[in-house]
């Protein structure tokens, strides 16, 4: 990373108050104060910077000091724009924890402004005060940009997402997302024969999205559609229903998984003909993990084959959350 030519690059200079993401993998998302001492003499784009806590040595005497890139850098971020921020599940945050800020995301909202957050850097969950967190802001091109989540707070209008949070018997976080009945009043038009997938309100297969076939237009804001997978009770025939439009979304893109999922990933699991909202609470061999539906208090193992990342079909777009 020597010599850029972006413009964007932040330029500091000595005694100007940093945030430090350090050298070590087991700091990774994690963000420690600090002061630029000088640029390093070789290389104007590398620092020498020091901590605020962090220390040479346990005896606790002198700071440490370290060279770093100018990428390992960034400025104090800016205060939130209200005094104060009303956190939410799924929030991602930064929690201050062993001197440092790190990067984690809201997995459960308890009494008395405290929080239960996951640590991606710790690969747990611990509680915090509210006092001890912050919303997680990237600085990028030399400004500060909100993650999307704290975008789409304003933003998402058409649905509203709810979220179930237990901690399992072997300590995973798992994590329910599923669409609130209530449907937007701006929904996407489909037309005869159009592939899209379909939330049913059947008991059983509630949170599920079931493949299907628009057959026509049948009311104000509902369609007949023709499912690809679910039949009539003698099984001769495909089931049709009419669905309200709001319970209609595009078939998703398909997004390729080369590193396989992690332990925390929201995906969609193929079970019972259908597509339905899991956490990966386990990684196994041979591209197997275990799923939890929080919903049904069931864990079921799956291969990588069916399986697909989370994806929300949000104000006529598909997104992809972030990772948490």
């Amino acid at each position: 990373m020597s010599n850029p030519s972006s413009s964007w690059i932040a330029q500091f200079k000595p005694g100007d108050r940093v945030e430090i993401s350090p050298h070590d993998p087991g700091f990774r998302g994690s963000w420690f104060a600090g002061t630029v001492v000088r640029h390093e003499a070789k290389n104007t784009n590398r620092y020498v910077v020091e901590y605020d806590q962090l220390y040479e040595d346990e005896s606790g005497e002198k700071l440490l000091q370290e060279t770093l890139d100018w990428i390992q850098l960034r400025p104090p971020p800016p205060p939130p724009e209200k005094k104060k921020v009303q956190f939410k599940f799924g929030d991602e945050v930064e929690a201050f924890y062993s001197d440092g800020w790190w990067e984690g995301a809201i997995t459960a909202e308890h009494s008395c402004g405290k929080f239960a957050v996951f640590l991606r850097g710790f690969e747990e969950q611990i509680v915090f005060e509210e006092k001890d967190l912050r919303l997680h802001v990237q600085w990028v091109k030399g400004k500060w940009e909100p993650r999307f989540e704290q975008v789409q707070r304003e933003k998402e209008m058409a649905f509203v997402v709810f979220h179930n949070v237990s901690t399992s018997l072997n300590g995973f976080i798992t994590m329910q997302m599923w669409l609130n009945s209530n449907c937007s009043k701006e929904v996407m038009k489909f037309t005869q024969g159009m592939q899209v997938e379909v939330l049913t309100d059947e008991d059983g297969l509630k949170g599920a999205w079931f493949a299907a076939t628009i057959i026509e237009l049948s009311g104000e804001d509902k369609y007949l559609i023709e499912y690809k997978t679910l039949t009539n009770d003698d099984g001769t025939e495909f089931l049709r229903e009419d669905i309200r439009a709001c319970n209609i979304r595009p078939c998703p893109p398909e997004i390729i998984v080369v590193d396989g999922f992690k332990v925390m990933d929201e995906v969609y699991a193929y079970y019972n003909e259908g597509w339905w909202v899991g956490v990966i609470a386990k990684v196994l061999i041979n591209c197997n993990y275990v799923v939890n539906f929080i919903e049904y208090d069931e864990k079921i193992t799956f291969n990588q084959a069916d399986l697909r990342p989370h994806q929300d079909w949000l104000n006529g777009k598909w997104v992809v959350p972030s990772d948490v």
